[in-house]
């Protein structure tokens, strides 16, 4: 997989779904021409959560869109997902590699250069760099105000990984987070809590596109 072809990444958030299971979003972004889903869902319990992720998984593969776990490799090894998604507190990359093997996409957050360029010492295959343009979201390193595009530029700089931008981002901000050197952007609520989650999508889509 080209992960430098990621242009468009969901986050997954039970709890701002307005009502909608995490599975209809993930398919209704999936209409709507998302490139990678990562499965959230904090807030919920283990057995839901891995329930979640086999309808999710089996929503993805037939998308032939990459599911990514956030912070949990042992959930991740359970639903055969295609990677994990770690923070600056989670465990080491070389475990996720341990447990799901050399294949597996592993990505790191990371809000400043020092931490971009340690996670790509360590083995990481992308960035999640943010909070870009702040959020009250806590799967995203950062100051709630924001690190903005200046910092996504120096990451993007310093290190070879493709560089995701992550927080506050939606349709209306996405230009500028790629111009400044980011491969793609990530968003949570801007999908998820949007009234048309598939048209959100799209319009996301279009906005890096431009």
């Amino acid at each position: 997989m080209n992960i430098t072809e990621w242009r468009t990444y969901l986050v997954t958030a039970a709890e701002r779904s307005a009502g909608r299971s995490t599975a209809e979003v993930v398919a209704a972004a999936l209409d709507g021409g998302v490139d990678v889903v990562q499965l959230r869902d904090k807030g919920v319990s283990d057995r839901e959560r891995y329930e979640t992720g086999l309808r999710v998984r089996e929503l993805t593969a037939a998308a032939a869109v990459p599911l990514l776990v956030n912070d949990r490799i042992d959930l991740a090894a359970a639903i055969d997902a295609d990677g994990v998604h770690l923070g600056q507190s989670d465990l080491p990359v070389a475990v996720a590699r341990d447990r799901l093997g050399e294949s597996a996409v592993v990505g790191v957050s990371a809000s400043t250069v020092d931490q971009a360029r340690e996670a790509e010492a360590a083995g990481a295959d992308y960035l999640g760099v943010g909070a870009v343009y702040g959020t009250d979201s806590k799967d995203v390193s950062g100051d709630r105000d924001g690190i903005g595009t200046e910092r996504i530029a120096a990451v993007a700089d310093a290190v070879d990984l493709p560089v995701v931008g992550i927080g506050g981002i939606d349709a209306s901000n996405a230009a500028p987070v790629v111009e400044a050197g980011a491969t793609g952007v990530a968003a949570l609520s801007a999908i998820t809590a949007a009234s048309d989650p598939t048209a959100a999508t799209e319009a996301l889509r279009a906005a890096v596109a431009e």
